[in-house]
């Protein structure tokens, strides 16, 4: 990252009907770039309802379907750099995919990245579900650079698992991009919890974003989209507001924290094996 980089976080009520969706996040896209932005983030699903059965029903074909087909022309149209959220991937083989795009200013895609960790869960408070009943697991960890920002893409569950993290702080990556959609329940005690910490770890930006679900959905998405500097500052957070939320990534910072806290440099390899007596 050379220069500052404006990102905007879009965070909205996704409901069940494509083009309403589209329209707003078109709405917000327009709105962003009035006010400076460089590079937008949608939320994970943000094609329609969070619910098994939805996620069949709007899977599409990518890059090739009609999400991506706005995406492209969003982001050469506006000049913006455009992390698509997440979609149902339907792939040629039958299989569907939880999927973020990444899109540069010129409309071209920069990258894939497939949902890695699928979340099966039955938490306390009622909270359960079975994302493997629908999606497959992705097989990659995904990195991209665009406007000279090097970035990290990750879906959601994926943010629990610190290890694709290191990984992508050792390849270079500056900042990561997280469309998500906690609850209730996981939401207010791990949501932020999990940012910071990743930021703090590999000393890097996070930025993760949320849709809101209507009042009447069985599965209610906790908001708060939030970018975290790389000493786990929170520059923004939404809460559960409909809206853009506005922060710098500034290069001067991150050179800053990771002077003052080289941890990547001080990691011990040498001792990084697990021997079982």
């Amino acid at each position: 990252m050379e220069r500052k980089i404006r990102i905007a976080l879009v965070q909205f009520q996704i409901v069940d009907d494509w083009l309403s969706n589209m329209a707003a996040a078109e709405s917000l896209l327009i709105r962003a770039k009035d006010r400076g932005a460089d590079l937008v983030v949608l939320p994970e699903i943000f094609v329609g309802p969070y619910a098994l059965e939805a996620f069949v029903r709007y899977a599409e074909p990518v890059p090739d379907g009609r999400t991506c087909e706005r995406l492209r022309r969003w982001s050469r149209s506006l000049g913006l750099a455009v992390l698509g959220g997440s979609l149902p991937e339907r792939a040629s083989d039958g299989r569907i995919y939880n999927t973020a795009t990444l899109w540069d200013p010129q409309g071209e895609l920069v990258a894939i990245h497939r949902k890695l960790h699928l979340f099966d869960v039955d938490l306390p408070g009622g909270v359960s579900f079975l994302e493997s009943s629908v999606f497959s697991p992705g097989d990659c960890v995904t990195t991209a650079e665009v406007l000279g920002l090097k970035v990290g893409l990750a879906v959601c569950y994926d943010v629990r698992f610190p290890e694709m993290f290191r990984l992508m702080a050792l390849a270079g990556v500056e900042a990561v991009l997280v469309p998500g959609a906690f609850n209730p329940v996981s939401g207010p005690a791990h949501w932020e919890l999990h940012l910071r910490g990743r930021a703090v770890e590999n000393t890097m930006y996070m930025a993760g974003v949320s849709g809101i679900s209507p009042p009447e959905a069985a599965y209610q998405a906790w908001g708060h989209s939030m970018v975290v500097d790389p000493f786990g500052e929170v520059l923004v957070n939404l809460g559960r507001a409909e809206g853009i939320g506005l922060a710098e990534l500034d290069p001067a910072r991150l050179r800053e924290v990771r002077e003052r806290l080289p941890l990547l440099r001080q990691r011990r390899d040498d001792l990084y094996e697990l021997r079982l007596k």
